[in-house]
């Protein structure tokens, strides 16, 4: 396999973690903290959960819904914030088919470690668009993607959507 290095991971990687290796802070918790949105990256902040978007996407428009508690799965979760978390989720849904026209979307929830959730101890859903051979040669045998547009420009873009009712 072939190595890709990226350098520019490193601040967000070490900023989080302590001589341990384990997290210093959980990423979710310190962007619903954030008093700046656009710092955190935050487009949408709703009663029970917020909508941001992912610094590493698997494509442009790549968002997740994710609850302002800090809990490791929906056995955790009051029903008051799954219900607004499917809610956002559809309203995602919305802006991104508006922003972005994509063939289809993804939507997804990974709980625990060993189901391929990068933050496991905050529960968040993944939202992103799809188009049709999104998935080329790059992402499948070079592992590499390439995004069209840069995330300053996703925020702007979602975060004016989400605005306009």
């Amino acid at each position: 396999m072939d190595h890709l290095w990226t350098p520019w991971r490193y601040p967000y990687i070490s900023r989080h973690a302590t001589e341990s290796g384990q997290p210093a802070e959980c990423v979710f918790c310190a962007a619903a903290a954030c008093a700046n949105d656009r710092d955190a990256l935050v487009v949408h902040r709703g009663k029970y959960n917020f909508v941001i978007v992912n610094l590493f996407p698997y494509a442009s428009g790549h968002v997740m819904v994710v609850p302002y508690e800090h809990a490791p799965s929906l056995l955790d979760l009051a029903d008051a914030t799954l219900t607004e978390t499917i809610l956002l989720a559809r309203r995602c849904e919305e802006k991104l088919r508006a922003l972005y026209w994509p063939d289809g979307l993804n939507l997804g929830i990974n709980i625990g470690k060993s189901a391929g959730a990068g933050v496991a101890g905050h529960l968040h859903l993944h939202v992103l668009p799809r188009w049709h051979g999104d998935a080329n040669f790059m992402t499948v045998v070079g592992e590499t993607r390439i995004l069209p547009e840069d995330i300053s420009q996703t925020w702007e873009r979602l975060h004016a959507a989400f605005e306009t009712p």
